[in-house]
């Protein structure tokens, strides 16, 4: 089973040791950030610093001519990433053996909602949500795809994973989050990532509601989970609180939205890359979740990439509706934490490799190399090493 790890490219720059230190795990890739969110975040092996503090949302090397003019364009990094950081780290790995692919996130970014907040999502309360960009704005969207492909086909890079490509909702750990007092359950939180731009409220016209009244209803639908009522979960949960006619309604604009979006961003990476680049998406197979990882028709997604990185820390079960897809040559890749000190579990990479491969994972992503001790590197390489 191929393995690879992510990789910030500060965990790489100014540290020589790095590459040869990322590739002894046993790894045959590095999944390296072309594009990144903000984050803080621990580099407890490199000589120069242990914090790097990636201040907004950011691509890690220099983007070309293609938004000149532009109002919505990508920002470049500041001191944490400066240059081409991500071409640096990438050479630095390849030079070790190492298959280098692209890690990009897109439909997440704070800094592009404080300065344009007319790209956020607006939930029914009117709120807007700056570290989710509305992905049914078309201006929006032509800026997400043309990210995907400058971001995804950087120099030397095999191939890229697409991060965030579909709807974002409440759940981001924002800075200092205080959001977890009331448990909102699957059915809440997607009522609270309905997104109520004049995109969207055009949107659910076009499918038969009306946006005010759908407003007033989602509200109304979240009013005894505010006081703390237990949410009904899933799907059926949504359909209870909306109605059968109307949730579907809801889901069926979202779900056309994020389907030829990630369709057009794939397309435009195919067109911007050498032959045989292969292409990811980040997924989870429930349409109607939103977040890092987004909710994806299985069969549809399979058709349109090579494959998709799929979260395993709760088990391997979101593996299976992929594989039952029966997809030959698709790549099913097991995303599993190895950061002890963040909920992961390196001690057990054994056993949840095995578990992810009889769930039909043909890859295995290993979250973070550099954001893991010295004690979880070890497992890591004892791992790998018995493969």
């Amino acid at each position: 089973m191929k393995a690879s790890t992510f990789v910030y490219p500060w965990d790489v720059t100014g540290d020589p040791g790095a590459p040869a230190r990322i590739a002894a795990l046993g790894v045959e890739q590095v999944t390296l950030a072309a594009a990144y969110h903000s984050t803080r975040a621990l580099t407890p092996r490199h000589p120069r610093h242990r914090i790097v503090t990636a201040e907004h949302a950011a691509v890690l090397y220099p983007p070309d001519g293609r938004w000149e003019g532009r109002v919505l364009r990508p920002y470049a990094a500041g001191d944490w990433a400066p240059g081409d950081a991500y071409g640096e780290a990438a050479e630095a790995l390849a030079a070790t053996g190492l298959e280098v692919h692209a890690w990009v996130v897109l439909a997440h970014n704070s800094r592009l909602g404080a300065e344009h907040p007319e790209t956020s999502v607006v939930n029914a309360y009117g709120d807007r949500y700056p570290w989710a960009p509305c992905i049914a704005q078309p201006a929006t969207r032509a800026y997400l795809v043309d990210l995907a492909a400058e971001a995804a086909v950087r120099p030397g890079a095999a191939g890229a994973e697409l991060e965030s490509l579909g709807w974002y909702g409440l759940q981001h750990l924002h800075a200092h989050d205080k959001t977890g007092g009331v448990g909102l359950g699957d059915a809440g939180l997607y009522l609270m990532a309905l997104c109520f731009c004049p995109a969207c409220r055009d949107g659910y016209g076009a499918q038969g509601l009306d946006a005010d009244a759908l407003a007033a209803a989602v509200r109304e639908a979240l009013e005894p989970l505010w006081r703390g009522a237990p949410d009904d979960q899933g799907w059926t949960g949504v359909e209870k609180l909306l109605g059968q006619e109307t949730a579907a309604a809801t889901r069926a604009w979202r779900d056309e939205r994020a389907r030829t979006l990630q369709e057009a961003a794939v397309a435009a990476v195919r067109t911007a890359a050498p032959a045989g680049f292969q292409v990811l998406l980040h997924a989870d197979p429930v349409t109607h979740h939103v977040g890092a990882n987004p909710g994806v028709d299985p069969a549809h997604i399979l058709s349109v990439a090579d494959g998709v990185v799929v979260p395993c820390a709760g088990g391997p079960g979101l593996l299976t509706p992929f594989a039952e897809q029966g997809r030959e040559g698709a790549v099913l890749a097991a995303n599993l934490g190895v950061v002890s000190g963040m909920g992961g579990s390196p001690g057990a990479l054994t056993a949840d490799m095995a578990r992810a491969r009889a769930h039909g994972a043909t890859e295995v992503r290993l979250y973070h190399a550099g954001l893991a001790s010295d004690a979880d590197l070890d497992a890591v390489r004892e791992a790998l090493g018995a493969r």
